[in-house]
């Protein structure tokens, strides 16, 4: 079975990039989502999702080179849970409790920006995040 998540948003703040002890590269990031809708009581709601993507290998380096906070991405990629729930990680942040949806990303598209079009797509072994997550020194 193979599950892909598609999210299309705005960078949230610059990308960090970290190398694991083997010298893989692996860039981490936040994207936002938005949507706008109006409730039963005809109020209008603004909601705003955040992703925690990581990229890995050659995706990670371009993603480093290219994303700046404010950027609009296209990312396909694949949920990664809470090891211990199966869950997105729940958290508790100055506004109260919250959820942390993890992706790991294996296509990243850059949208906007100065009209040139990027692509970094994972084909890395280590695209699909896993045990190799625990030799990211951080």
């Amino acid at each position: 079975m193979h599950h892909l998540v598609i999210i299309v948003g705005n960078l949230g703040r610059d990308p960090e990039m970290r190398y694991t002890p083997a010298g893989k590269a692996v860039c981490n990031f936040s994207v936002g989502t938005n949507r706008k809708y109006t409730n039963a009581a005809g109020e209008l709601v603004k909601e705003t999702v955040w992703f925690r993507i990581s990229t890995w290998g050659r995706t990670a380096e371009v993603c480093n080179e290219y994303l700046v906070k404010g950027r609009s991405v296209y990312i396909e990629g694949r949920l990664v849970p809470d090891p211990k729930t199966g869950s997105p990680k729940v958290y508790e942040g100055k506004n109260g409790p919250g959820a942390s949806y993890d992706v790991s990303a294996s296509t990243v598209r850059f949208l906007g920006g100065n009209g040139e079009h990027h692509e970094a797509s994972g084909d890395d072994e280590y695209a699909g995040g896993g045990e190799e997550n625990e030799n990211i020194p951080f």
